[in-house]
């Protein structure tokens, strides 16, 4: 095999879902940044980061079918980079803004693996969604880009400086372990998203 071959093969929107991964990956870095310099800025920037992951998200899909193509690599690739921007990279920022208790962590674990599961789901049933026409006409749970509204949430919060020990709602002990009331947010998101709630697609 020729060295880059698979690259060749890709269509112009799978750049534009790289794009999307990158900014993921990115806003990661920008949160470890803000763990080990206390620097809120970097909170800014893991936000800003995850909504231009948005933006390429929504861009790739609108080149696809102006292009009218797409692959079923094209699909796993816009998978494999929603669950880097909208799942991986929120719950360590909220994890980076205090939610670092035994039950915020299960919380955030979940609300991951609720993402991972919503978008299996939709890989392996969007031609039974389709109906055979190729057009999806809805969601089932909500999508997972919908946690940018989390990572919006936690930009506000560090502009309040309610973040780590000040977090909004504060801490609550059960069993000697420690839970932030806000990290409830996430379970619920996660829970949404592998719901049978139909959502239109536009």
């Amino acid at each position: 095999m020729k060295p880059f071959s698979m690259i060749r093969e890709f269509h112009l929107a799978d750049w534009f879902t790289l794009g999307n991964a990158v900014c993921g990956i990115g806003s990661i870095f920008s949160t470890m940044t803000y763990v080990l310099s206390d620097d809120v800025t970097h909170v800014y920037y893991a936000a800003a980061l995850v909504f231009a992951a948005l933006v390429f998200d929504i861009l790739d899909g609108r080149i696809a079918r102006w292009r009218n193509k797409s692959s079923a690599m094209g699909r796993e690739l816009d998978s494999l980079a929603d669950i880097i921007s909208f799942g991986v990279a929120p719950a360590i920022l909220a994890y980076g803004c205090g939610m670092r208790g035994l039950y915020d962590r299960v919380l955030l674990a979940y609300f991951v693996a609720c993402g991972v599961s919503r978008l299996a789901r939709y890989n392996i049933t969007a031609e039974e969604i389709s109906q055979g026409t190729g057009k999806v006409t809805y969601f089932e749970g909500t999508p997972i880009p919908t946690s940018f509204l989390l990572v919006m949430l936690l930009a506000v919060a560090a502009a309040y400086g309610a973040v780590g020990e000040n977090l909004w709602f504060g801490t609550v002990t059960l069993a000697g372990f420690t839970l932030h009331p806000l990290a409830l947010l996430f379970g619920v998101s996660g829970s949404l998203m592998i719901s049978r709630i139909r959502i239109p697609k536009p």
